[in-house]
């Protein structure tokens, strides 16, 4: 019986040592994207606006990075908090932990290099060499042209400084490990021409992070031949559970029978001031697509996402938008 018992404590010593030594390799080896670039921001008016343009309207780094309002459609953004961070992602909206936007005001990253920045944007990993959760879209940031990455952090660091600072993520266990094993190096595209509809609105719908939400995925991992076929859950406390529509060319279930200027329309219509009056009760439908932010995109940038898209898969995916709060 001794020799039993001493085999099982043994069994368990071994155990334990290599779950440590796991740990500590993985906190030590990860994340590997390498150190920070070094870049020099040009900062003239074009380039800033340019940065303001993308940052608002197409990669939507507003979206998370301000207080958005969840009494009224769409969430949109508190006015003078662009920039400030603090909203909060955790249990109650499904995710392993709890994640803080960051102040992306000169408050929060004036100190940090363009590199740091750029990196972070990109390569999911922060100046001090901390990983970032990928509800940062940086696996699609990762594909930004270099000229558009500069122009947005050149428009960031012109910022008005925003107080608030917020406590670093805390992440459940496994999670707290793996997501040191996310981050990859940055794998930049070269921005096509308009010329080239096709192409140009892959990359826009790609720095746009709209395979983020519209793919629905499981334990991270986009579900094979679901690529943009909606239907993923987005847990809202107090409403529901909200998911996004089946962007694939699909003539029963997608936008097989949209035309090029429906696709527009629904953007364009979106107006930010009456999002902004148009109160959500209790329990009723929102959404998490930041509309009034993609309201002001480009036309030419609209026409493309809708030429690329319908040159994807089409995936007969049926996608109910919305199931109440019980």
């Amino acid at each position: 019986m001794k020799t039993i018992w001493r085999i099982f404590l043994g069994g368990v010593v071994v155990v334990v040592l290599a779950m440590l030594g796991g740990t500590i390799y993985i906190q030590s080896a990860f994340p590997k994207v390498g150190p920070s670039p070094v870049m020099k921001i040009e900062g003239n008016a074009e380039q800033i606006e340019h940065g303001r343009y993308l940052a608002n309207h197409v990669t939507v780094c507003m979206d998370c990075h301000s207080k958005r309002d969840w009494t009224r459609y769409s969430a949109p953004p508190v006015s003078g908090t662009e920039g400030a961070g603090g909203e909060i992602f955790n249990q109650e909206l499904g995710l392993p932990g709890v994640i803080y936007a960051s102040n992306i005001s000169p408050t929060g990253i004036g100190n940090w290099t363009a590199g740091d920045i750029y990196r972070a944007m990109t390569s999911g990993v922060r100046e001090n060499g901390e990983p970032l959760f990928p509800i940062m879209p940086y696996l699609s940031y990762s594909h930004l042209d270099p000229r558009d990455a500069e122009a947005i952090i050149a428009y960031l660091l012109t910022l008005p400084h925003k107080s608030g600072t917020y406590p670093d993520h805390k992440l459940d266990f496994p999670m707290n490990l793996i997501v040191r094993t996310i981050p990859q190096p940055a794998d930049p595209w070269t921005r096509p021409d308009t010329t080239d509809l096709v192409s140009y609105g892959r990359y826009i719908t790609m720095i746009s992070g709209c395979s983020d939400c519209h793919t629905p995925m499981d334990h991270g991992e986009a579900l094979e031949g679901m690529y943009m076929a909606g239907g993923q859950d987005f847990e809202l406390p107090g409403v529901g559970i909200v998911r996004p529509a089946n962007l694939t060319p699909d003539k029963m279930t997608g936008l097989g029978n949209w035309t090029e200027e429906m696709f527009v329309q629904k953007f364009t219509s979106m107006d930010p001031d009456l999002a902004r009056d148009t109160p959500v009760e209790q329990g009723r439908f929102n959404t998490i697509m930041p509309w009034t932010m993609y309201a002001g995109m480009h036309e030419i940038d609209l026409r493309a996402i809708y030429a690329y898209l319908q040159t994807v898969p089409a995936v007969p995916h049926s996608v109910v938008k919305f199931t109440p709060e019980l």
